[in-house]
């Protein structure tokens, strides 16, 4: 059985998120470095074996300087003690564009079981012969 590895191109992805302010605003904000890698049997997704996604704490951006390095800080991420936040998907169903996507979402010493909707758009090869698949999925 041959598997398939599939890496995320960081020129076309964003890892960004919204979280209520106050309760009367969004803050919205992203993590510029992350990585994902994703080894399947075949095209078919659900047949995932592997699905690993890591974020660097560091990166986090709101717009806000002083905001950031609140987030950095012990009081939230730590990110001095916590260099990533992860995420292992455990389990991924898809029908169609619809999918949900289960796993162990680790931030600190603090790990959760998520399950992600996930929209898939597609597989396509590029100009440069090179195969991608989309994936859009709103936390």
């Amino acid at each position: 059985m041959i598997t398939q590895k599939w890496l995320v191109d960081p020129s076309h992805s964003e890892v960004s998120f919204k979280v209520k302010h106050l309760m009367i605003t969004t803050v919205t904000g992203y993590f510029g470095k992350f990585d994902l890698e994703v080894e399947t049997v075949s095209d078919d997704f659900n047949t995932a074996q592997k699905i690993v996604f890591v974020a660097e704490i560091d990166s986090i951006n709101t717009n806000d300087i002083q905001r950031d390095e609140h987030l950095r800080s012990a009081d939230f991420f730590n990110s001095v003690e916590n260099k990533y936040l992860k995420f292992l998907g455990t389990h991924y169903k898809g029908i169609g564009s619809d999918a949900q996507l289960t796993g162990q979402l680790t931030i600190g010493s603090v790990t959760r079981t998520i399950t992600l909707d996930v929209v898939f758009g597609g597989i396509v090869v590029d100009g440069y012969r090179q195969t991608k698949a989309g994936f859009l999925s709103l936390w």
